[in-house]
């Protein structure tokens, strides 16, 4: 056994006690038990995790580098998310920054079946900006959800989705809402252009299973999924169980464990299988800097591993007049997820979706 990922911690400590701090940290992460109780070679040589490297970032700050057996972690997401962070996590000292995975290892979980130029295809826009925006509020039965759609489709947007909150509750089942909003899409005069509903998966793994047939049935061929919500084991599931289905990742509850988002977001969720992935851009309600935004999509969009590339979607609260700076910021290889500002415009709604799409279509790049 040879193999090995390399996972990069960035922990709070003084000098004096980092190499300590590192040591436990890979006992912890590998054996969780006192070296000297255990009696196997193989384990002592293999399973151990190893401590490859300590690196002072700034005062008080280390990164470490930790080796640990790939066959530790099979081929279940679940299990490298334990190996990774499990009991770690439960420190606050430690966030779990970077991954280097062995090629097995990312052959395994496969990444994304569509990415960047799938979804391209899949609307018509070889080269430019995609444009999204969402359905919502939830609390709307699904006659009126289909309504807005039809409205956003008039104005020209590429991706409709269904905002996270919108589950199977009972003034909008999932089937009903697909149902309807599909119908509606069918009856758009959007001359001739493509435009795809994302209806948002919910609940345990087999009604996710029935929520994509019910889809496919209404000839809807992309979802939405929140990964840190349905399990990152079912996500990938899922993903592999429909190889013709695109998956847009939501980020809800991806805050609430210490992991670096361009790693959690941008290179976790693509290597299991996210097409698109949806998070917080610069300036908006979270609080996620404009290197964070950069260093996220940048992994989303990376050429390394043999991965698809998966499509980055800055998003919550941005407003049709930054338009031009994301697009100056992210280049073309980016969707904009506008919901709530378009939404705002209410009897107006298909003239400010019009005026937002105009905007992608007609930039100039530098």
């Amino acid at each position: 056994m040879s193999s090995r990922l390399h996972a990069i911690y960035q922990v709070r400590s003084d000098a004096k006690s980092i190499e300590a701090r590192a040591q436990a940290i890979a006992v912890e992460q590998s054996v969780e038990m006192p070296l000297s109780a255990i009696a196997d070679d193989f384990v002592r040589r293999e399973i151990v995790g190893r401590v490859e490297a300590v690196a002072e970032k700034e005062q008080g700050l280390f990164e470490v580098r930790i080796s640990l057996a790939a066959e530790t972690v099979g081929s279940d997401p679940g299990q490298l998310i334990n190996m990774l962070f499990g009991n770690t996590s439960l420190h606050d000292d430690v966030t779990l920054h970077d991954v280097v995975l062995p090629g097995e290892l990312i052959k395994c979980f496969g990444g994304p079946h569509h990415g960047l130029q799938g979804l391209r295809r899949r609307v018509g826009a070889p080269a430019r900006a995609l444009t999204c925006s969402a359905l919502k509020p939830q609390g709307l039965p699904a006659a009126r959800l289909a309504e807005l759609a039809l409205r956003f489709a008039q104005g020209g947007v590429d991706y409709i989705k269904d905002d996270h909150g919108l589950a199977d509750q009972a003034y909008s089942p999932f089937r009903e809402r697909v149902e309807a909003v599909a119908a509606a899409l069918r009856a758009a005069p959007a001359g001739g252009r493509a435009v795809r509903y994302v209806p948002s998966l919910a609940g345990d793994l087999d009604t996710m299973r029935g929520q994509i047939a019910a889809a496919g049935d209404a000839g809807v061929d992309t979802v939405m999924i929140a990964p840190m919500i349905a399990g990152l084991s079912n996500f990938h599931r899922l993903v592999r169980e429909h190889p013709a289905v695109a998956f847009l990742a939501h980020p809800t509850m991806a805050g609430a464990a210490r992991i670096a988002p361009p790693f959690l977001l941008g290179t976790l969720f693509r290597l299991l299988g996210a097409d698109a992935v949806v998070f917080p851009n610069y300036g908006g309600r979270f609080g996620y800097s404009p290197d964070t935004c950069r260093a996220l999509a940048r992994a989303a969009l990376n050429e390394r591993d043999g991965l698809r590339p998966s499509v980055p979607v800055p998003a919550g609260g941005m407003t049709t007049d930054r338009v031009p700076e994301m697009l100056d910021f992210y280049g073309a290889d980016v969707m904009l997820l506008i919901g709530g500002a378009l939404l705002d415009a209410r009897e107006r709604l298909t003239e400010a979706t019009a005026a937002f799409v105009a905007k992608v279509h007609d930039f100039k790049y530098g």
